[in-house]
Formats: C-alpha cells, structure tokens, sequence
C-alpha cells in the first residue's frame, strides 16, 4: 500500500493538487504495478502537508513510499521523472520535485 506524501508552502498550490487526487492515484497505480501486482486507486494514501518553517528544494515536494519490488527499483528514476512530468503538466507547478522511497514494508489491517 504505498502512500504519498506532498509537501507545500502556498495553500493555493494544495489547492490545484487537491483537485488532482484521484486521478492522481489513478496514476500513481498504474506507475507503481509491476509483475503481478496490480494496485487499485484504493490501495493508494496521499497525504497533504503544509509546510510553515524550514527549507524547500521546490515548490511541491513528493515522497512515495512503496514497496522495493525488483521491477521498481530497476526503474525508479523514469518513476520518479514520469511522475514530475504529471505533476507540472496536471497543476501547471513548474518546480517539482519527487523521490521514490523503497523498502521492506509491513502493514496491519
């Protein structure tokens, strides 16, 4: 169940980005299936935080978690950049910036 967090300053930029969560799920689900293991919208948490203090490398900051299938660590960075692309195409944000954090998740239910 991977989760997403995005960080931002300006609230109108939460705002834009808001608009876009489902389709962006829809998105992220396509990017993160490999083999067989295909994620639904649902399996998707994202998460919106605003942040007051401290520095920002960009405008919208994107840290997904998922799970470090071998599929997606041989390509993480076309992830990482596919998704940067939608970002900006989609909420017309241009200082983007997004990591792919991978490893050996749990989960409760």
């Amino acid at each position: 169940m991977p989760t997403v967090n995005i960080y931002f300053r300006k609230v109108e930029n939460q705002k834009r980005l808001q608009g876009l969560t489902p389709d962006l799920k829809k998105y992220l689900a396509e990017e993160l299936t490999c083999g067989d293991i295909t994620l639904s919208p649902s399996e998707i948490s994202i998460r919106f935080l605003n942040i007051a203090g401290g520095e920002m490398s960009a405008d919208i900051e994107l840290e997904i978690t998922a799970h470090a299938f071998h599929e997606r660590i041989g390509k993480q960075d076309e992830i990482c950049l596919r998704v940067m692309d939608y970002i900006k195409r989609e909420s017309g944000i241009e200082n983007v910036r997004v990591w792919l954090k991978l490893s050996n998740l749990g989960h409760s239910w």
